[in-house]
């Protein structure tokens, strides 16, 4: 099964890179006028610390909004196409290391990139103002989750390595549930990891549940993103690469971090952030730093 599951990822991956490199090769000319640097930097940083268990979406969100290197518009986008060859990669490796039941793993591993399918297709017509609220409230439930963890107000798990009747069905329904929110920016990795210990699994099964969820949900979604050309093409680029190889690093080369001071520098980050979207979505108040706002992408006009 793990093998089948292996197949399946580097068949959507390479269907994925096709996709991208074709979208990338016909608006070559029309790239945003955002720093190859910057962006390089955001990506590597938020997927090294993504495969320790920092997060990837909330910390990226916070960074492209402080560098001001996208509109928040195509931020879920941007997000969704930037990540999705890195979390491929990370799926493939949590996958084959830790042990899941192959009826829990597939299953939800389909539940959520049926939600995917679903969810881009709203999102990435939705205008800027309901971006915004939507990732303001994103970053927050995100904090939430974070600091829950943090104060162990979030209990249960276990020992089994899969789940029977009724708990099956509601881990199915759930994940199908965060697999549309992704489209729009929601991280799937701690709301994962609560419903996995909530339903008294073992934590160490989140990894491979989260990981291949998303790298199943992804590639479809962002492919939906990257036909309606809602995202950043060169900052989505610039963050996949380096992404891919901090990916690598993290998995396979430093297996732990002391990263307690730094969750709660992110949590400070992530909640700043939320609250900036929120500000922002009222439209003329003033926003909570001006330097932070936005700026429009002068993409160049065929």
């Amino acid at each position: 099964m793990v093998l089948f599951i292996w197949i399946f990822l580097i068949v959507l991956g390479i269907w994925y890179l096709y996709i991208l490199a074709k979208d990338y090769y016909l608006h070559r000319h029309e790239l945003e006028a955002v720093s190859w640097f910057k962006t390089a930097m955001i990506g590597f940083v938020v997927n090294f610390f993504d495969v320790l268990g920092i997060g990837a979406f909330a910390p990226q969100t916070a960074l492209l909004k402080f560098t001001r290197q996208t509109e928040d518009r195509i931020m879920p986008g941007t997000l969704n196409v930037a990540n999705t060859i890195p979390v491929l990669i990370q799926a493939i490796i949590f996958i084959r290391i830790i042990e899941v039941e192959p009826i829990t793993l597939v299953a939800m591993l389909l539940s959520a990139m049926l939600g995917a399918i679903l969810g881009a297709g709203i999102v990435s017509r939705l205008p800027e103002r309901t971006i915004r609220w939507i990732m303001g409230s994103a970053l927050l439930v995100t904090v939430s989750f974070m600091f829950a963890g943090k104060m162990d107000w979030i209990h249960g798990g276990g020992e089994a390595i899969g789940l029977m009747g009724g708990k099956l069905l509601i881990a199915v329904v759930l994940n199908f549930i965060l697999g549309a929110l992704m489209t729009a920016g929601i991280g799937l990795y701690a709301p994962c990891m609560a419903i996995v210990f909530a339903l008294g699994m073992s934590p160490k099964v989140a990894f491979p549940i989260m990981m291949g969820s998303c790298a199943c949900l992804m590639p479809a979604a962002s492919a939906k993103f990257i036909k309606a050309g809602a995202y950043n093409r060169k900052a989505s680029l610039a963050m996949a690469i380096p992404g891919s190889m901090a990916v690598l690093i993290a998995a396979l080369v430093v297996k732990s971090l002391p990263l307690d001071a730094l969750k709660w520098v992110v949590m400070v980050v992530i909640l700043y952030t939320s609250l900036w979207m929120f500000s922002a979505a009222f439209g003329k108040k003033k926003p909570l730093n001006p330097k932070t706002e936005s700026i429009k992408s002068p993409l160049i006009q065929k």
